[in-house]
């Protein structure tokens, strides 16, 4: 949605039609949406502290069976506990990106709001940080949070891979091209 459509949808009574009460309501809604804003950030780092934990403890595990058991004897185990932990990571990643455009809209938001109140805080903050396009100025923490997931990804393929009964596995198969 442009930022006119948007502006248009928000902003449905004019200030002379409201009454006086117009500004002092503006602004008593414009904190109500701060505070939700915050309420989505600490969601989302509650989330990212479950997801974290999750796969730290489902990593560990893993690990603890590859390394001290025979992991030939426990290929499936870990086959079926690397694929889940790889769907898991999928999942965060996603739920990043959707507290990523949630944000981004609750700021879209914001910033059109400020445009009625005499401070434009967020806008200028945006604007001092360019936009984020500079990332020795501001680096978004998203950028840093969707790479997380993709870590453990890279771990479950290691543990699957080391988990792996190689040595059977070519037996087995010299077996069958002596056939």
């Amino acid at each position: 949605m442009e930022n006119e459509q948007a502006e248009n949808k928000l902003f449905t009574t004019l200030p002379e039609k409201y009454g006086d009460k117009y500004a002092e309501h503006l602004f008593a809604q414009y904190k109500i949406y701060i505070e939700s804003a915050e309420r989505i950030s600490d969601r989302r780092q509650k989330t990212n502290e479950f997801f974290l934990s999750l796969n730290t403890a489902l990593v560990t595990l893993l690990g603890f069976i590859a390394i001290k058991i025979n992991s030939g004897q426990f290929f499936y185990a870990i086959l079926l506990a690397s694929i889940s932990g790889m769907v898991i990571c999928f999942f965060w990643y996603r739920i990043i990106l959707s507290y990523k455009g949630l944000n981004g809209g609750k700021f879209k938001i914001i910033h059109l709001i400020e445009k009625k109140l005499p401070l434009m805080l967020y806008e200028t903050e945006w604007e001092i940080l360019e936009r984020g396009e500079n990332k020795k100025i501001y680096w978004s923490f998203t950028n840093i949070e969707t790479k997380i997931p993709w870590v453990f990804v890279v771990i479950y393929g290691i543990l699957f891979i080391e988990s792996i009964p190689w040595i059977r596995m070519i037996h087995c198969l010299s077996s069958l091209l002596k056939l």
